[in-house]
């Protein structure tokens, strides 16, 4: 559920923490998703039949403007199919459902790239769902130490938290050195998704997704990359693995849920 103000909260959750009113007061608007039980009045069919609910208040003029407008709670999932990649721009979504939808609000690129954090509260501690936009340590700077719960095939509690999500058509898989794994498919059409400059290279097609390293300026890119290769008719996408700190494992997460799709190449007949 989609909120403009904090007083909506309360309409919609019930038993929320006190520290959920300080990381509010932190992350909100922005790419934080609380979830708490839900108020009686919320009808399970938003929830997915379970008692919980999760609730966010988006950084966006246009999407305040709209929540302000309906003036309810918004219920608004992703607006692309099931396990595919996120839309990044209107044009993904446009691509995803052509003239399935009347209108699309286009507020331009999204200036965070990936999903929100998703948190709980258990037994007064911060449980992380699903990695994101907010790295642990923001979230540690402001409540202290946290837990990060894994995601999961079977009735996954927060949106995003399944093994294979986010998911290209074109087969992907996620390596050290991509440019040393594509050179050993010969034949192959290949597309690279790499983070900096440093692994540029002229035999192949490449999407640096930060030329200076910066991982914020990264996450930002992945979606559109994975997008734009994606629409190429490549055999295979090969990403970069990141380094496993701050928003890197964020990205880290997305990437390998993305290469959980069955494939032809697998860890066993390629060198990575």
């Amino acid at each position: 559920m989609h909120i403009d103000s904090l007083q909506s909260l309360n309409k919609i959750a019930i038993n929320v923490p006190e520290v959920a009113y300080r990381l509010a007061d932190k992350f909100w608007p922005g790419p934080l998703t609380m979830i708490f039980e839900k108020n009686k009045s919320i009808s399970t069919i938003i929830t997915g039949g379970k008692n919980t609910i999760a609730v966010r208040m988006p950084n966006h003029p246009l999407a305040l403007e709209l929540i302000k407008t309906v003036d309810v709670p918004l219920a608004a999932p992703s607006a692309n199919p099931f396990g595919s990649i996120s839309p990044t721009s209107a044009k993904h979504v446009e691509k995803y459902f052509k003239n399935k939808l009347d209108v699309i609000l286009d507020g331009g690129s999204c200036s965070k790239g990936i999903e929100s954090t998703i948190i709980g509260f258990k037994n007064n501690e911060i449980v992380i769902y699903r990695l994101g936009s907010l790295s642990i340590e923001m979230l540690e700077s402001v409540v202290g130490p946290v837990s990060v719960r894994k995601h999961t095939q079977k009735t996954p509690i927060a949106p995003g938290m399944l093994d294979k999500h986010y998911a290209p058509k074109t087969p992907m898989i996620l390596c050290d050195n991509p440019i040393k794994t594509a050179s050993n498919l010969i034949g192959k059409n290949i597309g690279l998704i790499v983070f900096d400059k440093k692994t540029l290279c002229t035999d192949y097609q490449i999407e640096v997704l930060s030329p200076s390293g910066d991982l914020e300026e990264a996450k930002k890119n992945l979606y559109a990359a994975m997008h734009k290769f994606d629409d190429k008719g490549f055999d295979l996408l090969i990403a970069q693995k990141f380094p496993e700190v701050g928003l890197g494992k964020a990205i880290n997460d997305r990437l390998i849920r993305a290469c959980k799709r069955d494939t032809n190449f697998t860890p066993n007949n390629i060198f990575i």
